[in-house]
Order: C-alpha cells, then structure tokens, then sequence
C-alpha cells in the first residue's frame, strides 16, 4: 500500500510555472506507474501525465504537451509536475495517482491510490 501527499499548487499568473511534487509512503515506490490528474470546477477529472515505475516512458495529454514535464525520482519517493507557461484553462485541483505494476494508463479507473490534490490557479 502507498500514501500520496502532493504539494507545490497555488495562484500564478498567465505565462507562469509551477512545479508540483507527490511524496510517496510505503515501500517499492519504483514498482508503481505514477499519474497527475486534474479536476476543474464542474467537470470530469481529466488525465495530465503518467511515468512508468522506471521512470523510462511517459505519456501526456494533447493539451499540455510540451509545457508540462513529469518525472520522478526513486530515491525520494517523490514525482514532479513542471508546468510552465501556464494558462487560465490550466486551473484545477491536481492530483497525483499510483498503480501498482502498471504501465502507465490514461484512465484514471486503473489507479487505485490517490492523493487529496492541490489547488492550482491561474489567473488571466
């Protein structure tokens, strides 16, 4: 079993970056496929990134390739989230997800445990 806690969200304006970090519990951190995930007010939570146990793939969402990057390192437990040029149809929660020998799935019905996600604003 694995605990999420994400961190690094909050207000930035247009054009702006942040980088948003999931700290992992538990052990075997590098046996679990990692995924960002986003819900904006009044819509469904929608797929942002994912990066298999290695770190050695990863697969992004039409709509933020090329400004975000995900990555993670295994020694601390932890994945990131750089965003850069952020736009306003960037503001969500985020959350972070794990799956256990996975392989890095868009859908977020293969993730079994979550984070309880981090605010992301951006301002016009």
């Amino acid at each position: 079993q694995v605990q999420l806690v994400e961190s690094g969200g909050g207000l930035v304006q247009a054009g702006g970056s942040l980088r948003l970090s999931c700290a992992a519990s538990g052990r075997s951190f590098s046996m679990y496929a990692m995924g960002w995930f986003r819900q904006a007010p009044g819509k469904e939570r929608e797929f942002v990134a994912t990066i298999t146990g290695s770190g050695g793939s990863t697969t992004y969402a039409d709509s933020v390739k090329g400004r975000f990057t995900i990555s993670r390192d295994n020694t601390k437990n932890t994945m990131y989230l750089q965003m850069n040029n952020l736009k306003p149809e960037d503001t969500a929660v985020y959350y972070c997800a794990a799956e256990l020998l996975g392989r890095g799935s868009t859908s977020d019905r293969t993730y079994r445990y979550w984070g309880q996600g981090t605010q992301v604003t951006v301002s016009s």
